[in-house]
């Protein structure tokens, strides 16, 4: 075929997938009505999970999966807004790394807002004046976030799914990389970045700023001027991405949660996070794991933080793979609620996968 057949070709295959997209539009606006009358939650993450996976399954080729993935989240982002407009909380200013993790999850069509802490997402979601909230909860570099971990003491929201977000720090600016006398950024995105700043701008001044995105929003007002920030900030602020990926780790990822009222259903890869208080006595950590080992369910993490009921008494938090609706996990949590004062599920939830 020649050059103007190929296009005729390609227009022919844009009409079909346009009306297959409506035709799906419209099978998703029959359900948001079954959804609606049965009161149900129009996102649904287990699902759209299971819609993924056979996806990749199904994937011939030469597209590779994760450009399958990111298209169709846009599909069902773009027809969720036709059910009902999504609101979704994360910590803001908006273009940070959190603003990405949340539209990994919830694509461009969602209702955004940056919220200035975590306890004020949680207490949007939890007055239901905002549907879901994205929330950070550890980071393969700087360890657990123990805002998040603290307010779900004492909260009733639901993890309903989880995001592993690459953090891919980029250096941006409208100069290039020759004339850059100054870098703006967050302190710990410097951190992240230093051995890479010390030897490519050895004499540049490093500034610290508010936010990621508050410092592309000054580099870009500067000639010479730069900012460590995302590629959502570049988009934002007209930078260029004069050099991409100059964290010094390349193993630099960051957990969130998504937070909201409902409890997920099993998709047959599923992690569980709960709260246990234990009783204090001696040995009790080690009995408290047991039913976990004699089941040989795989804890993913297990970590400590103070009650704040009491002075020295500590709840864990507990992640581990399997749904809580899977028998061995009741049988294994009806054993460990003998050993404790309290056990909390957090939810269950699909597992997450790294995204870039």
């Amino acid at each position: 075929m020649n050059l103007e057949e190929l296009r005729r070709k390609i227009d022919g295959i844009d009409a079909q997938i346009l009306k297959l997209l409506n035709e799906r539009a419209q099978c998703a606006t029959e359900i948001a009505e079954l959804k609606r009358s049965a009161n149900a939650a129009y996102y649904v993450p287990e699902r759209e999970r299971v819609v993924l996976d056979k996806l990749k399954e199904q994937n011939p080729g030469p597209l590779p999966d994760k450009a399958i993935q990111s298209i169709y989240r846009e599909i069902m982002s773009a027809v969720r807004a036709l059910e009902k407009p999504t609101t979704v909380a994360f910590l803001g200013p908006k273009d940070t790394f959190s603003h990405m993790a949340a539209r990994r999850v919830f694509g461009v069509t969602a209702e955004y807002h940056p919220l200035p802490s975590l306890g004020d997402i949680f207490t949007e979601v939890e007055r239901k004046r905002i549907d879901y909230g994205v929330v950070p909860v550890e980071s393969s570099m700087g360890g657990s976030v123990s805002d998040t971990l603290d307010r779900f003491i004492s909260s009733d929201l639901k993890i309903i799914n989880e995001i592993m977000l690459h953090i891919c720090q980029n250096l941006l600016s409208k100069s290039p990389l020759d004339a850059i006398t100054k870098v703006y950024s967050k302190d710990n995105a410097f951190v992240q970045c230093r051995n890479w700043l010390s030897t490519n701008l050895p004499n540049a001044v490093l500034v610290p700023a508010s936010s990621t995105a508050e410092a592309a929003r000054l580099a870009a007002q500067e000639d010479g001027a730069a900012a460590v920030a995302s590629t959502l900030a570049a988009e934002t602020y007209g930078l260029d991405i004069v050099v991409s990926r100059i964290e010094d780790s390349p193993n630099n990822v960051t957990r969130f949660f998504v937070i909201g009222h409902q409890m997920a259903r099993p998709t047959g890869k599923d992690k569980t996070a709960v709260l246990m208080s234990i009783k204090d006595r001696p040995g009790a950590l080690y009995h408290l794991l047991l039913p976990f080992s004699e089941a040989q369910i795989n804890l993913t993490r297990i970590e400590s933080r103070p009650s704040r009921k009491k002075a020295w008494e500590y709840v864990f938090f507990v992640d581990f793979i399997g749904h809580i609706d899977d028998p061995k996990t009741k049988a294994a949590l009806e054993r460990v609620a003998e050993l404790c004062n309290d056990v909390k599920v957090l939810g269950s939830f699909p597992q997450g996968d790294i995204e870039e």
